[in-house]
């Protein structure tokens, strides 16, 4: 009966968030988890819980990754009523709010948990550009040393207005040869070596 309870409230809630609004995040992040996590956005922000959604994203990510759980919400042969039911379970043991345990519900009836890491990273974004962090992430063939690392995020401040802080990840990957590939907010650059060679090679090949 508890179990029946909670999933009627839940419904409840659902239909209560679809009968507003939507509440669009700072950022679009693409594909079905976007879509999922941009629900969850609107839902948390018209609840004024965005903080607290975030924080318990980072506790589903934890029990998803819990093998006991994740062998059974995570396999395809298992029913959605049983996964339901066992991830039900982990989420009124951790004590989630509706809204979360909302999300999980809509992803097991839509057949959609394995998306759950997903729609949990997609979050992640809208809510770092919610608090104005532009996330950067710069791929060079080799580390950069301090001089050029320097000159480098005083290029990519450019890229930023008022307000907005400037969240740096640098990465090293020797198949690119040499360049860079650069990628901020929404933009994708690939100035690397590589790919230079592989379009030098097509138009060689094309002419």
């Amino acid at each position: 009966m508890a179990a029946l309870g909670l999933g009627l409230q839940v419904r409840q809630f659902s239909t209560s968030v679809l009968r507003q609004a939507l509440i669009r995040p700072p950022i679009d992040v693409y594909g079905v988890g976007g879509r999922y996590a941009t629900a969850l956005f609107s839902a948390a922000s018209k609840q004024k819980k965005l903080e607290q959604v975030e924080k318990e994203m980072g506790t589903l990510s934890a029990l998803i990754k819990d093998p006991k759980l994740s062998s059974i919400v995570m396999n395809p042969h298992v029913k959605r009523s049983l996964k339901l039911k066992f991830f039900g379970a982990a989420m009124t043991k951790a004590n989630l709010s509706p809204i979360t345990v909302n999300l999980i519900t809509v992803l097991a009836d839509n057949g959609r948990l394995t998306l759950t890491a997903d729609v949990i990273g997609a979050f992640a974004k809208m809510m770092s550009a919610h608090r104005g962090e532009v996330i950067c992430t710069v791929t060079t063939a080799h580390p950069l040393d301090e001089a050029n690392l320097a000159d480098l995020k005083v290029a990519l401040n450019g890229f930023l207005t008022k307000g907005e802080t400037l969240i740096l990840e640098t990465k090293s990957d020797a198949s690119i040869l040499g360049g860079m590939i650069v990628s901020i907010g929404d933009k994708y650059v690939d100035m690397s070596t590589k790919t230079k060679i592989h379009k030098l090679t097509k138009i060689i090949r094309d002419s």
